[in-house]
């Protein structure tokens, strides 16, 4: 029987994208009926514990402000434990314990790069040596962006890496009639007639290039034929930018409230520097919006000028043109984009086939 133990910081209650993904996971391979037992690493002030979910447990360990002690701890509660496998999924102090309780358990490693895990992970003072040891001590690396991995296997070279994408359970998302009508009349009262609202959802980092979004606004000369909503975190200077432009902003909302934004939006925007793929990008895409995207990352590999706009990650003349592009779009040449959205992501961006990657990598080195 195949029984993992999976490393994260990123699990229920925790919020974000990662966690999202995490659940997903974990809930497709235990439905596959593999055992999974799921070390959470919060930074939450909560008690250890140990319960027992669905086809696994979940131990529960608060890193508190003594990590060192909180990954020790751990090992007095799983020693003993048999695994066919470890996986380390996200994280600083996942990535630097799950090694050694790997080796101490005696199975193999499997560690799953996310995005920053890798992208800024490998160019940090505090971060760096415990990714590089992780990648070498692991029997493969799963990449979520197909570009990661030849720069994975650029660095460690020994190391065996699988892309398995990142997906979305479209069972349950779609856009209800009353969040259409709540965009609508959003719409109407915040954006001036003839916009396109241009939404960006989520952490809005500077790798996720809202600032550069900008100056390919005003480079292009079409800043007054959109409308921003902005819904999340911005990082400190990106307001100050926004002078000049016409936009809405909204706090962070959980992913059931965003339904009605996506419903308020012409196009969904993702200029990233360099990225994973974001579940934004997937959420947007199935409820048939289409993508303004870099091809950072595993944005290359789900956007293309088929279901929206795209451009070189960076590129300055690329983004002025594509924002150019998409301003001078049709009603029914975005609805036929968004349609095309909608097709791809539920063919090949599915949790049956994230799970089967998985699978496979587990069966590769079970």
């Amino acid at each position: 029987m195949t029984r993992v133990l999976w490393f994260t910081e990123h699990y229920p209650p925790s919020r974000g994208g990662m966690a999202e993904s995490c659940d997903r996971i974990v809930r497709g391979l235990r439905a596959a009926g593999v055992t999974v037992d799921v070390a959470h690493l919060t930074r939450r002030d909560r008690p250890w514990r140990t319960e027992g979910e669905y086809g696994g447990r979940l131990l529960t360990a608060p890193l508190g402000d003594n990590a060192e002690h909180a990954l020790r701890r751990l090992w007095t509660v799983l020693a003993g434990e048999t695994y066919t496998h470890v996986v380390a999924f996200g994280g600083t102090y996942a990535l630097l314990g799950a090694p050694v309780l790997a080796a101490w358990l005696g199975a193999p490693l499997v560690t799953c790069l996310r995005g920053n895990d890798f992208d800024t992970g490998v160019f940090s003072l505090r971060r760096r040596e415990a990714l590089l040891s992780a990648l070498r001590a692991s029997a493969r690396v799963c990449v979520v962006a197909r570009s990661h991995g030849p720069l994975v296997s650029a660095l460690v070279p020994e190391a065996e890496v699988r892309w398995v994408t990142n997906s979305i359970d479209v069972a349950n998302w779609e856009i209800l009639p009353s969040e259409r009508a709540s965009g609508r009349a959003w719409r109407a009262s915040a954006v001036e007639p003839g916009r396109r609202v241009i939404g960006l959802v989520g952490q809005l980092k500077n790798k996720k290039g809202v600032g550069f979004l900008l100056d390919g606004l005003f480079a292009s000369g079409r800043r007054d034929a959109f409308h921003l909503l902005l819904v999340g975190e911005l990082e400190d200077g990106v307001g100050e930018r926004l002078d000049g432009v016409a936009c809405s902003r909204m706090p962070f909302l959980e992913r059931y409230d965003l339904p009605r934004i996506y419903a308020s939006c012409d196009l969904v925007a993702l200029p990233s520097f360099y990225d994973g793929l974001p579940n934004v990008a997937l959420e947007a895409a199935a409820l048939g919006v289409p993508l303004l995207a870099s091809d950072a990352g595993g944005l290359a590999d789900l956007a293309d000028d088929e279901i929206g706009f795209t451009f070189r990650a960076g590129d300055p003349h690329g983004c002025r043109e594509a924002v150019d592009r998409a301003a001078r779009a049709t009603d029914e040449q975005l609805a036929k984009l968004g349609a095309a959205a909608g097709e791809r992501v539920r063919r090949d961006f599915t949790p049956a086939a994230e799970t089967a990657g998985y699978l496979a990598v587990l069966q590769e080195t079970g």
